[in-house]
Formats: structure tokens, C-alpha cells, sequence
């Protein structure tokens, strides 16, 4: 073993040199948290995520993936703040400033480099150096959000925040734009305190939810969350939620935006030493990107503008299809041309919703309201 304090602390300085911001310690057993799985599930609020289903038992006890697990090492990656476009990235006419196109929301933590990637390579080295440190041969696995462990039950349960009433985890100095890591090894590791439900009597991210995806405080019905239906669900999205779903093309993040552990800045490090959140911030296209734009990407284009992105995940009928929803939700009939291009699409899913794009966008062209009150 290396010179110089515990083996708690010795992981705790690769993490942080690693460009980590956060790293706790946790037992590797079942919880109360994680044991709630699978009345949830049983609920059916998981909807079409079956590779949760498949591998419940793994989530509610991680000794399940690896029996020799005795502890976990759960780590956190601040997401960099939103920011502006750069001027100067596109020439744009004087009809575009006056009127400028209509844009689409992609959430924040979407839009630069993967995240899986950024943080699992992190991941990865750290799991490598737990032999160094501990002085012996190490089991070990790790994951970042793709594999049979709940990561925020697991940060929870290592101190680094607490589950909010919006289900996310909030750390009290970085807030809840926090991605997050776990490792399972069978160290013997001091666990860390849990933080106390800091929440109170705080509802903000209840009641700003437009399609009420909550069941309840603390628990999420992901069926109804917009982030679900962009982004996880490969049909068609349920027609009263469409109108809802508002200008969103790629997950959301309206219940953290309003979190008042979110408002006081700067939420995440000042420092960039290795450039992670430069490389996690949204490139130029994805920060406002106009719905024009998306609606006129053919496969190689979806695929060149998506490269390396966590947008590639619905795929490219994913994202026109919550493209059109947000087309016929803008009340822009500058849209109507590139929504009626759809219309006949051999896609079964963008035909359907581009003719519900049409109808909304037609009714504002004509003077009545996208969605008249039914007489009947």
C-alpha cells in the first residue's frame, strides 16, 4: 500500500486527479431505497425500459452482479452549466433576427460528448488503480448508468446527496446535475454518512411538471416523463401528451430547473484542469438547435450530427418524431412545409405525428386555435 493516510483517502486523491468532484463509499448490500424496485416496477411505471425488468434482483442487491462485492465506490461528474452559442458560428439574415426560427430544448447534460463514455473512461482508471492502493488483487466492475446497478440509490447511500421529490439525486454543494459512477469491489472501505432529505416542504419540482409524472413525492412515473418519451420509448408518444411535451426534442429538465439547490451558482467547479466539461458541454448545434434544422437531417446527417452524442439514442426517427410533436406545439407556420413533407413518410410513426403537426399548425395558419375546445 502507498504511503500516506487511509485507502479511503488515497482513492478519494485519484478520483479528484482523475477530474472527478465527487467519491463516496457505500455497503454493497440491498437497501430500503433499492428494495422499493420492485414495487415500482410492479406498477409499471418503468413502461418499455424491460432491461430494468430483466435484471431487477441485480439492482436491488449489486452482490447479485458480483458476489464477491463487499463495497462501492460511487463517484460524480458535475455537468457544465448551459451556455450561450458563440456569435459568430452562423450568418444569419435581418428576417431572422427580427423573426428568428424556432428552436428546440435538448436537455443539459445532452448535446456534447457522451457522458457514458466521458465518465466511464474515468470510472475505468480508478477501478484500474484500486490493486495499487489496497495493495492487493482486487474483483471489481464498474458502470455508468448501462449496467444492473441504481446509481443514485448507491450516491445516496455513499453520502454524496440525497433522493429529492423529483427522484434525483442532490449533492449540497453541486446540485443535481450530477452524473454518476459506480464501482463494485470487494474492499473493505469505511462507508460514508448519508446526507439528510434537505427538501422540506419544497414542491417546486412537483408542480412544474406538465405532464404530472409524479405518482407522488419522491416516486416518478417514467411513462409520463418527458425525458421517458423522448428519448426511451420507440413508438408513437401518447397524444395527450403531446401538446405538453412543449418545444422538447430531447429529454427535460424543467423539475431540476426549478430546484432552488440548483439556483445558487456556480453549481459546479470553476476548475477544468483536464477538460471533462468542455468536453461534456454542448457543441454550437445543440445548445438552440432550430427545429428546420432537425427536420431536414437524412440519416447521414442525423449520424454526423449526433456523432459521439448521447442524442443518437432514440435514433434518428426518435428525434424527428419529438421534432414534429415540438413543430406542431410551436404555432410557427413557417413549419408547415417541412411538417407536410412527412405526411406520406413510409415511416408509420413520423406520418402519424407529422399529420398531428399538420393539423395543429393549419388550425394557426387559418386564424383558430391549435386546439379547439371539442363541441361535443
Amino acid at each position: 500500500m502507498e504511503e500516506g493516510g487511509t485507502l479511503e483517502a488515497k482513492i478519494r486523491r485519484v478520483g479528484f486527479a482523475l477530474g472527478l468532484d465527487a467519491v463516496g463509499f457505500a455497503d454493497a448490500g440491498p437497501t430500503p431505497r433499492t428494495e422499493f424496485l420492485r414495487d415500482w416496477w410492479s406498477r409499471g411505471y418503468g413502461g418499455e425500459m424491460h432491461y430494468i425488468g430483466r435484471r431487477l434482483e441485480e439492482r436491488i442487491d449489486p452482490r447479485r452482479v458480483l458476489p464477491e462485492a463487499t463495497a462501492l465506490v460511487v463517484v460524480g461528474l458535475a455537468c457544465p452549466p448551459e451556455r450561450e452559442a458563440r456569435s459568430g458560428c452562423e450568418t444569419r439574415s435581418a428576417a431572422d433576427i427580427d423573426h428568428p426560427p424556432t428552436s428546440g430544448v435538448v436537455a443539459r447534460y445532452a448535446g456534447g460528448d457522451d457522458y457514458h463514455e466521458v465518465l466511464l473512461d474515468r470510472v475505468r482508471a480508478l477501478e484500474a488503480a484500486l490493486p495499487r492502493l489496497a495493495g492487493r488483487r482486487t474483483r471489481s466492475r464498474s458502470y455508468v448508468d448501462t449496467g444492473p446497478v441504481s446509481e443514485r440509490a448507491a450516491a445516496e447511500r455513499a453520502g454524496l446527496g440525497w433522493i429529492a421529490k423529483n427522484s434525483c439525486l442532490i449533492h449540497p454543494e453541486l446540485g443535481s446535475h450530477l452524473m454518476l459512477g459506480v464501482i463494485l469491489c470487494d474492499l473493505e472501505l469505511e462507508r460514508d454518512r448519508p446526507v439528510a432529505d434537505q427538501c422540506g416542504t419544497c414542491r417546486a419540482c412537483l408542480d412544474v411538471c406538465p405532464t404530472d409524472a409524479f405518482a407522488e413525492p419522491y416516486v416518478l412515473d417514467a411513462t409520463r416523463c418527458i425525458s421517458y418519451t423522448t428519448i426511451e420509448t420507440r413508438g408513437t408518444i401518447p397524444l395527450e401528451m403531446r401538446e405538453a411535451q412543449a418545444d422538447h426534442v430531447f429529454g427535460c429538465d424543467l423539475c431540476q430547473s426549478v430546484c432552488p439547490w440548483n439556483k445558487s451558482l456556480p453549481r459546479s467547479p470553476l476548475t477544468d484542469p483536464l477538460g471533462l466539461r468542455e468536453r461534456l458541454g454542448k457543441r454550437d448545434e445543440w445548445i438552440a438547435p432550430t427545429l428546420e434544422w432537425i427536420l431536414d437531417l437524412d440519416e447521414e446527417g442525423f449520424r454526423a450530427a449526433t456523432q459521439k452524442t448521447a442524442i443518437r439514442r432514440p435514433g434518428r426517427v426518435g428525434l424527428l418524431r419529438n421534432a414534429l410533436v415540438a413543430a406542431g406545439n410551436s404555432d410557427d407556420s413557417r413549419l408547415l412545409e417541412r411538417v407536410r413533407r412527412f405526411v406520406e413518410d413510409p415511416d408509420p410513426i413520423l406520418s402519424e405525428h407529422a399529420r398531428w403537426a399538420l393539423a395543429r399548425l393549419e388550425r394557426v395558419e387559418s386564424g383558430a386555435s391549435p386546439n379547439p375546445i371539442r363541441a361535443d
